[in-house]
């Protein structure tokens, strides 16, 4: 079997091997990495290989998003104004009342350009809309499959809502989308529990025997923002992460969004529970959601990685921006400059991410015997140009328009910056009008300048 190696200034394996300076990954075609080391030394072991890079660069593991929603591809740069329930009934609900599965295909492929661009391998996604029936979900296994992407996906349930239909529907998609995901092999099925208090007892009963009977993990939000937990406590007693586990559901390995307004003993639950957190900065401060507890769910042991969100809450799918974000959220809210330190955030993108989602003996870093899911920083171009200390320069320097070739399970996906096989104008234009459709048939007018004139227009 052929092999390559990349090469760079430094080789990040953000495993047992460490920084390596002038350092190198070896992977065979099969996928599999062969090898990590000084890059002469894997040179001459490997003189029939391709290498690429010119030694000026950074080598690193592809970046791991721990949660977003694939769904809202198409409906991104609306409702800035709105705290998290209010963007529901403004942005997300209208939607998602009408997407259809071949629009959310369509919006992961816009997205998944986004993403691989940024350096970003694996995704972890909740597919979330109430055009049940439709099967949308799936358009994102169809979108992320064409993309060749790793990721998991889980259709985020919720049914408490007017007009729902029976809990049976919702069951179907779940079990419709766990076998559309059966024959793909870089991509994994969910559970998707929308949010606690967005559940029936019924469903949510449901979706834990399920989980039960299969073996299913979990997708969920917890304690996203303080309206939550006070509703949760005058509906059930107790805030929500103490009612998912009287219910059951953390029993399972579960991955939860968010878990920003945790108490004492949420933390400790968290913790015992071996429940994983998906931190996402820009999506929490869009929303003025709050600040995660980053640094004390870490010392607890809980396993944290992080996630842009979704497209519309975040507004685009840039690792780079969650991950400067995640440093800097952390360092003003406690005003401290040690409160979250460059390879601690470049450890939750990659392997802590990895190990969030349960998948930390296939990627998250490069070792031998890993998949080939890589990353070639470019060094030629002004943000990386000068590396005094390679972790700081890409938490806080680093853009997209660092990112020089990206490689999926040994599959090269990115290259010049760009990514292969994509025609990004005829892509950009197919968006655009499905943006259009889907913003005239969700009636969103005063958020989408499809559907009407917006506010600045009109001089308010």
């Amino acid at each position: 079997m052929s092999t390559t190696i990349v090469r760079g200034a430094w080789a990040l394996t953000m495993g047992p091997g460490g920084a390596i300076r002038d350092g190198a990954v070896a992977f065979a075609e099969d996928g599999s990495i062969s090898s990590v080391g000084k890059a002469e030394e894997l040179i001459a072991a490997n003189p029939d290989a391709t290498v690429v890079g010119d030694g000026n660069g950074i080598v690193l593991p592809g970046f791991v998003n721990a949660h977003t929603h694939l769904t809202e591809g198409l409906i991104t740069g609306m409702g800035e104004t709105a705290v998290l329930w209010e963007w529901f009934e403004r942005v997300v609900n209208p939607s998602g009342l009408k997407i259809t599965r071949e629009q959310v295909a369509l919006g992961t492929r816009l997205k998944a350009v986004e993403m691989l661009e940024s350096g970003i391998t694996t995704v972890n996604d909740m597919s979330c809309h109430r055009n049940l029936g439709s099967l949308a979900s799936l358009g994102a296994v169809d979108g992320l499959a064409e993309m060749g992407m790793r990721g998991l996906v889980s259709f985020g349930a919720e049914d408490m809502f007017d007009g729902a239909p029976p809990a049976d529907v919702f069951m179907a998609e779940h079990e419709a989308l766990a076998d559309r995901i059966s024959s793909e092999e870089l991509i994994g099925f969910r559970a998707g529990v929308g949010t606690v208090l967005g559940i029936s007892d019924e469903l949510f009963d449901r979706t834990i025997a399920a989980c039960a009977e299969h073996g299913w993990a979990v997708h969920t939000h917890l304690a996203e923002v303080r309206e939550e937990v006070t509703e949760s406590k005058l509906s059930h007693g107790c805030d929500t992460i103490e009612h998912a586990d009287r219910k059951g559901l953390l029993e399972h390995e579960v991955i939860a969004g968010h878990c920003i307004w945790c108490s004492e003993n949420d933390i400790g639950l968290l913790a015992s529970r071996d429940v994983a957190v998906a931190h996402n900065p820009v999506a929490n401060m869009i929303l003025a959601s709050g600040v995660c507890p980053v640094p004390r769910l870490r010392r607890e042991g809980v396993r944290v990685g992080i996630g842009t969100d979704g497209a519309a809450s975040n507004d685009s799918q840039d690792m780079f921006g969650a991950i400067k974000s995640a440093a800097l959220l952390q360092k003003i809210h406690k005003l401290e400059a040690t409160a979250m330190t460059a390879p601690e955030v470049l450890e939750m993108a990659t392997i802590g991410g990895a190990r969030a989602l349960g998948l930390e003996n296939e990627v998250g870093s490069l070792e031998a015997g890993k998949r080939a899911d890589v990353v070639l920083l470019d060094g030629n171009g002004p943000e990386l140009a000068v590396l005094h200390d390679p972790f700081q320069q890409i938490v806080y320097g680093a853009t997209p328009r660092s990112v020089a070739e990206v490689w999926v399970d040994g599959v090269h996906r990115v290259t010049g910056a760009a990514t292969i096989g994509v025609d990004r104008s005829a892509l950009a234009a197919e968006a655009r009008e499905n943006a259009r459709d889907l913003a005239n048939r969700g009636d969103m007018k005063g958020e989408s300048a499809y559907a009407g004139p917006l506010d600045f227009e009109e001089g308010k």
